[in-house]
């Protein structure tokens, strides 16, 4: 089964999507997703200019093998581009081994080990009373467990407040510059968790993103303060390039700590497992080297007692999301699953077989991942600039965003 093309599609249907297409002589094709949000281009070159051209001849069934050559034959490891190019050719094959076998990728990872994949969605507000009705409505959808953001009384600029149905920060052709303060935000979040708890009780997971912005002794009282309201985690209370200073705030709280979305390998995250200095580990499948890497950090993790809640905002297309689910349903210590979800004409150029119900969504039982690309659909929506936010302190140092 000799792979006879690859080829990249950057696409913008309501956001920029790197795809990758990759064709075998037996007329299978599979597909990954490589998007990287703000530095979409440099994948699709690496993919184009130097992956690409190594995959033609290649036996698309040997997976592994195929990870290692693109991983240790490059010599310079490691990276969100390398891996972010290297997860889309491991998802493809993923998907076409799953067609070959006439059967769904998670049954060619060992089968289910559960019924469905419990997942959280986004609830936001500019006023605390905006939030709790966006609350309202992720309930009445039939969620089970909702992240809560509410826009910082002072601050004119707010992470993960939503403008409409999906929150979208990359929203601007050049990086948008947002006012932050520390100390108003720790202030503030109390307030919000107790709003929702008092309102909503705690029959229903209530999340929070920290969103990088701590020092380990903020990230430390602000774990403590909630505690009371029993969060499902706070994420990503601070940065994590230093990940012994994740001791430093399991010292002064047990408040569960998720964290991981950036990261691109398993040592990103060893000291954190192996000294289960978090609860939840946050990496994704495509910014993780795909499924055949995502599973070593979670088989890591199981040793541990950390549980998986991997990262699925939309900046992740709808590859990457059933791709996520495929591996959320069978590994053991499967712990929760972000759904930010897509809109527009996201579904013109990706037909999906996944589904969502009572809380849960499932991958469906199409053989390989069970998503459809459309290229012609692909090509009516270009690739637009957009950029990320760039934060400042309000005395004008920049910020982690």
């Amino acid at each position: 089964m000799r792979i006879t093309d690859a080829r990249v599609i950057v696409s913008s249907p309501g956001r920029n999507y790197v795809t990758l297409v990759i064709e075998t002589e037996d007329g299978l094709t599979g597909v990954g997703d490589a998007t990287l949000n703000g530095r979409e281009l440099s994948v699709a070159s690496y993919l184009s200019d130097h992956v690409c051209p190594l995959l033609i001849g290649r036996d698309a069934r040997r997976i592994e093998d195929t990870w290692h050559y693109l991983y240790k034959g490059a010599y310079w490891r490691r990276g969100p581009v390398t891996m972010a190019a290297i997860a889309a050719v491991d998802v493809a094959l993923w998907d076409i081994k799953g067609k070959a076998a006439g059967m769904p990728v998670h049954q060619l990872l060992g089968g289910p080990a559960r019924d469905g994949v419990l997942v959280y969605g986004h609830a936001s507000g500019t006023t605390l009373d905006e939030l709790s009705a966006d609350f309202q409505r992720h309930l009445d959808l039939g969620y089970r467990a909702v992240r809560v953001q509410a826009a910082v009384p002072g601050l004119e600029a707010n992470y993960g407040i939503s403008g409409g149905a999906v929150y979208e920060p990359a929203d601007a052709a050049l990086p948008q510059e947002n006012l932050w303060e520390t100390p108003l935000y720790l202030d503030f979040v109390p307030t919000v968790m107790a709003r929702i708890r008092e309102e909503f009780g705690y029959g229903v997971h209530v999340l929070h993103d920290v969103h990088h912005r701590l020092t380990p002794v903020e990230a430390g009282r602000l774990g403590a303060a909630l505690e009371p309201y029993r969060p499902f985690w706070i994420e990503d209370p601070t940065p994590a390039e230093d990940q012994a200073a994740f001791r430093l705030i399991r010292q002064h709280t047990t408040t569960p700590l998720a964290v991981g979305e950036v990261f691109n390998s398993i040592w990103d995250c060893q000291q954190l497992i192996t000294e289960r200095l978090i609860d939840y580990i946050r990496t994704s499948v495509s910014h993780t080297g795909g499924i055949t890497h995502l599973r070593r950090v979670f088989s890591l993790a199981e040793l541990y007692g950390v549980k998986s809640g991997s990262h699925g905002a939309g900046d992740l297309s709808p590859i990457a999301m059933a791709a996520a689910l495929h591996v959320d349903l069978t590994i053991p210590n499967f712990g929760i699953q972000e759904n930010m979800g897509h809109t527009g004409p996201v579904g013109e150029v990706f037909r999906t077989g996944y589904t969502f119900a009572d809380g849960y969504m499932h991958p469906g039982d199409a053989p390989g991942l069970g998503v459809e690309f459309d290229e012609e659909a692909a090509a009516r929506f270009p690739y637009e600039p957009r950029y990320l936010p760039v934060n400042r302190r309000l005395d004008g140092t920049v910020h982690d965003w």
